[in-house]
């Protein structure tokens, strides 16, 4: 008996009320919002080394090293967090981070010190960077420069290519998928480090491809049907796609969870950002930026083409009497 692909068993267009229960979506994302700012204002973050600044050793060896043992070893010299990174293919290269120590220049030389009396007699270090909290700040400023860029862009691209209605909308979604994910970290208090930004910016163009499909399918209903209700066009919009957007939210979602169970310590934070982004990303689609567009006033004279459209047959015809 041939196994049926799985596609076979998803209907090929929902039936769903999305928009109709718009309200208390909404009011949670507003929630999830206000949370997630009060607690990145007030708790802050917990900054890796690459923000909060330490000592970089950049190491080389003769063989491939363990990893997982040379970190055992590490825990043990009570300095802190110690990142441990392959810096070449074969791993034979390391870059060791030791995050800053309480106590000045001299808590950071003992420090030092004490990693490199851990490292095994054949592993020698070639180079040593101090990474002050004036350079960490640096990155976090670049790092936040770096987000607002995309989402303006981002922003002016869905512009260019639908209606201002729709790049508001795309706009004001990703940056209630940004502050959700900086949220997170900031309320749980996860490490929060370069690959952070990495996956913040992953998730914002993942989101938004989600959303110009579902925008490409609401820009043609408008330019087919003239009489339906917005929101009942945007409703058969969203039920249009969403066995796609179902199929390739769960395809990523198991891509990063596997990378988050066996991934390791060193990708851990880059990928809690990257499944909880997944899912914040097109719950953001369906309820905050379909449901904007019924309140910035979205009409069918706005959209190119839409105006001139054949009213077809089955809109013409008078509807049965209740």
């Amino acid at each position: 008996m041939a196994v049926r692909p799985f596609i076979h068993y998803l209907p090929s267009e929902f039936h769903l009320d999305f928009i109709g229960v718009r309200f208390y979506p909404m009011m949670f994302s507003a929630i999830i919002t206000v949370v997630a700012l009060v607690s990145i204002m007030t708790k802050g973050f917990n900054l890796g080394i690459d923000f909060a600044g330490g000592v970089l050793l950049e190491t080389r060896s003769e063989r491939v090293v363990n990893i997982e043992e040379l970190r055992n070893d590490f825990q043990n010299l009570n300095v802190g967090e110690v990142a441990i990174t392959t810096a070449s293919p074969d791993g034979r290269e390391l870059m060791i981070r030791i995050q800053e120590q309480e106590g000045g220049d001299q808590a950071q030389n003992e420090a030092l010190k004490k990693v490199q009396g851990a490292l095994p007699s054949d592993i020698k270090v070639v180079r040593t960077e101090v990474v002050g909290p004036k350079v960490g700040a640096e990155l976090m400023i670049d790092g936040a420069l770096a987000v607002a860029l995309a989402l303006i862009g981002i922003a002016i691209y869905v512009w260019l290519r639908f209606e201002w209605q729709f790049a508001l909308a795309a706009l004001l979604s990703l940056t209630h998928d940004v502050v959700a994910v900086l949220g997170l970290f900031s309320i749980f208090q996860l490490e929060f480090n370069l690959t952070v930004i990495a996956a913040v910016l992953a998730i914002a163009g993942y989101s938004v491809n989600d959303t110009v499909v579902v925008f490409d399918r609401i820009r043609e209903l408008l330019r087919k049907y003239r009489k339906m209700p917005i929101a009942d066009l945007l409703n058969l919009a969203s039920n249009q796609v969403f066995a796609r957007t179902l199929l390739t939210t769960a395809s990523t979602f198991v891509a990063t969870l596997a990378l988050l169970i066996a991934g390791g310590d060193v990708l851990r934070p880059f990928s809690i950002a990257m499944t909880f982004g997944v899912v914040i990303g097109v719950y953001s689609t369906i309820y905050v930026a379909k449901p904007i567009l019924i309140y910035t006033d979205l009409r069918r004279e706005d959209v190119p083409g839409s105006g001139n459209a054949p009213v077809p047959e089955y809109e013409r015809a008078p509807k049965p009497a209740e």
